[in-house]
């Protein structure tokens, strides 16, 4: 039984699928992108530098995710796409800020 319906407009021909509100989920995986504790750079250097790579930032957030990596050793910036989350992690390290991504579980 296939979950979606499909419904036929003999008038002209064309179909029309409609799917469940639960099936219209975003089925891509996401991904984590982490701050890494970092002795050389300043606090504020980290923190200006996350919410110049990744403007949905608050100011607060930022300091949050530097000061979670500076106390445990690696931040969790933001969880999203590959293709933005390769971005933002190659544009830290761009800015001398130790960052990597790993597949969200």
């Amino acid at each position: 039984m296939h979950p979606a319906k499909l419904e036929k407009n003999l008038s002209n021909n064309s179909a029309v699928i409609e799917k469940k509100p639960s099936e219209l989920k975003n089925k891509s995986p996401k991904y984590k992108v982490l701050l890494h504790n970092d002795p050389i750079n300043s606090m504020e250097y980290v923190t200006n530098s996350l919410r110049e790579v990744v403007p949905q930032l608050s100011e607060q957030d930022a300091i949050s995710i530097m000061l979670e990596a500076h106390n445990t050793g690696v931040g969790l910036v933001i969880i999203c796409d590959l293709e933005p989350a390769e971005f933002y992690s190659e544009s830290l390290k761009a800015k001398g800020i130790s960052s990597s991504i790993e597949k969200e579980d």
